[in-house]
């Protein structure tokens, strides 16, 4: 399914293989060409511009600006002129839309989903499209030698899944975490956040009275502890979403793009985006859709008592 073209920028023999043996082997013999680099993936994005002082343009950012294009594309395509028949295409992103609507509703809350809900769709849909670029063909394969004065050579492929760098994901993470913080502020409020982390869960009426003060220091410790755990986040969702595709990025170069592999990565890639944008909902839904909770049962309370 990979294609191992190699378009050179130098004429610099490459170490312990003949110049023109390396080149007739890069035309007759694709797939045997890229043998030497089936041991692994390098973690770090290949840079494509480096502007120098830590700047650059990577592959993988070239990546991921191309599938934001694609997708926004798409959605001024189906979505620009929406009809009241729809046509295939809007049909096919109506349905989309509702099924991740009645997925992340109940979850989030319907206090904070008119506010999380455009961050959730674009967040799976990115995500869904970036683990899928790496398995297109040419996507890791396809680049150019660079020489050096010693007469080595490192290849640099153009195109790397955006997810499949750390880096990458880490920006998803953050962005994620960024837009939690502004909705359970704007939506839960900072007095319902402290006593969720911090409060008294026991009701007062019905725990002995000598056990109260003591339930209520090991809610103080379990909220420091939440605290770190919520502090975590941007790290663990990076992490598990950079795992799963940079190792599904080496099995397939390492096993030369072998069909079940990749068929198993188009699941992976699907089930990451869902876990990651799951995750970002239940986050908000665990402070969010808890005060939904608290105002329905004061509503029902006022209701009963008038």
């Amino acid at each position: 399914m990979g294609f191992s073209t190699r378009w050179n920028t130098h004429f610099a023999p490459m170490p312990s293989v003949n110049k023109n043996l390396g080149l007739a082997a890069g035309l007759a013999l694709p797939g045997a060409l890229f043998a030497s680099e089936s041991a692994g993936v390098a973690p770090a994005a290949a840079k494509l511009v480096d502007f120098g002082h830590g700047w650059a343009i990577t592959n993988s950012m070239a990546t991921g600006w191309a599938a934001s294009t694609i997708l926004i594309v798409l959605i001024l395509l189906v979505a620009r002129k929406p009809r009241i028949l729809p046509t295939k295409s809007q049909a096919v992103f109506e349905s989309l839309l509702e099924g991740l609507h009645d997925l992340f509703e109940p979850i989030v809350g319907k206090k904070a989903f008119p506010a999380a809900f455009p961050l959730l769709v674009t967040l799976f849909i990115f995500i869904l499209i970036n683990n899928w670029m790496g398995l297109l063909p040419g996507v890791g394969t396809i680049g150019w030698e660079k020489g050096f004065s010693d007469g080595s050579s490192e290849f640099i492929p153009w195109i790397r899944p955006f997810s499949a760098d750390f880096n990458g994901t880490l920006a998803l993470a953050l962005i994620s975490f960024g837009a939690y913080l502004i909705i359970i502020f704007k939506y839960a409020g900072p007095k319902l956040i402290l006593w969720d982390l911090f409060g008294n869960k026991a009701d007062k009426a019905e725990t002995p009275a000598w056990l109260y003060p003591f339930l209520s220091l090991v809610f103080l410790v379990v909220g420091f502890i939440e605290v770190f755990s919520i502090m975590i986040r941007p790290f663990t969702l990076s992490v598990r979403l950079f795992g799963n595709i940079f190792g599904g990025e080496n099995l397939l170069h390492g096993t030369s793009f072998f069909f079940v592999f990749y068929f198993m990565e188009l699941l992976v890639g699907l089930i990451q985006a869902i876990v990651f944008t799951l995750l970002s909902s239940v986050y908000i839904g665990l402070i969010c859709n808890h005060g939904d909770d608290h105002e329905h049962a004061d509503g029902h309370a006022t209701e009963t008592l008038h």
